[in-house]
This record gives C-alpha cells, sequence and structure tokens, in this order.
C-alpha cells in the first residue's frame, strides 16, 4: 500500500514506516503531524485517486528530528569585468516517518 501526500508544497509517493526529508516544517521533534491531502491511494491494485485529493484521507507521521542539507554553492562571474561573488546555502529539513495511511 502506497499513497502520493502533498506536504509543503511537494508531493511524496510514501509508504508505512517510510522515513522521508521534507522541508522544515513547524513541528517539535516526536510530535505527531497529519497530512490531509492525499492525492492518491494504492492498495493492492485499487486505486483511489482525488479530485484533487481524496475526502477523509489521512497520512500520521512523527518527526524524528530537523536537519540541514548538504551545502550548495552558488557562484556567478562576468567574464573580463573583474565581477565575481560566492554565496552558499543550506537548506533546511524535517526527517519524518510516515506511521499510518488511513483511506
Amino acid at each position: 500500500m502506497y499513497a502520493i501526500v502533498e506536504i509543503a508544497g511537494q508531493q511524496f509517493k510514501v509508504q508505512k514506516d517510510q522515513k522521508i526529508f521534507v522541508h522544515r516544517l513547524d513541528a517539535e521533534a516526536g510530535k505527531k503531524v497529519d497530512f490531509d491531502r492525499v492525492l492518491l491511494i494504492d492498495n493492492d491494485g485499487k486505486v483511489k485517486l482525488g479530485a484533487p485529493a481524496i475526502k477523509g484521507a489521512k497520512i500520521t507521521a512523527k518527526v524524528e528530528e530537523h536537519v540541514k542539507g548538504d551545502k550548495v554553492i552558488v557562484f556567478k562571474k562576468k567574464r573580463r569585468k573583474g565581477y565575481k561573488k560566492r554565496n552558499g546555502h543550506r537548506q533546511q529539513f524535517t526527517a519524518i516517518t510516515i506511521t499510518d495511511i488511513k483511506a
């Protein structure tokens, strides 16, 4: 059984007991969060499709920790002008574990 759910503006394919990294959520570590924007549920070949979301469907997850992603270097340069700009960015993520999928 799997589901496609929208979390923080992004779509994820999730299964029970799966650990995923999503954009930073406003929840403390150890707390449970619910996501009700479920777009599709597949239960052994029986597919439920929402338009746009399935009514009554809910995904329950547990917040494991808040982490930072790998550093991304942003480098800008204009040739023959002496212009160079170097900047870095680390995205903040929340690690969650899917505990339950309710259709």
